[in-house]
């Protein structure tokens, strides 16, 4: 079982497993994704979990697709995205908001900021419809024939 799962399993944030283990909570991030473990961590990890050492040390060697199948891997990806996107909306607004008060004190006879919030807004709109998949120009389909095409498979 991976460090994610045995932390979900116990209803537990990463703050909470960095705070039991007296690891980072950066730490605790890297090897959820896969990232190789020091013996160290991996101890106090089994320490924590109350397992083995070689349970988590056999985990150390699999990879991100032996520890989840297809269906669950696209999943997670696809959340990441989302949440890409959001954050990307957040600094966008965040941004956009401190340009249009930096135009007001500086020069209040020209709103110079729209065009700033209009470039960067295009590239948020067409973040939030690839991420939500509004259109599709490049995504698994056309993904998948590529792949297949280039290793000379027929569909």
């Amino acid at each position: 079982m991976t460090v994610r799962k045995l932390r979900l399993k116990r209803a537990w944030s990463q703050e909470q497993l960095a705070q039991f283990s007296g690891l980072s909570i950066r730490t605790i991030q890297r090897i959820e994704r896969g990232q190789k473990a020091g013996l160290e961590s991996l101890k106090s990890l089994a320490a924590v979990f109350e397992v083995e050492l070689d349970e988590l040390l056999k985990e150390k060697d699999m990879s991100n697709s032996d520890t989840y199948n297809d269906e669950e891997t696209r999943i997670i990806e696809h959340v990441q995205d989302i949440k890409g996107f959001y954050s990307h909306l957040i600094n966008y607004a965040v941004v956009v908001l401190g340009l249009f008060l930096l135009n007001f004190l500086v020069s209040p006879g020209y709103y110079w900021a729209w065009w700033a919030a209009l470039g960067w807004g295009i590239g948020v709109i067409s973040h939030g419809l690839s991420v939500f998949e509004v259109y599709s120009f490049f995504g698994a389909d056309w993904e998948k024939k590529q792949i297949e095409k280039r290793l000379g498979r027929k569909l």
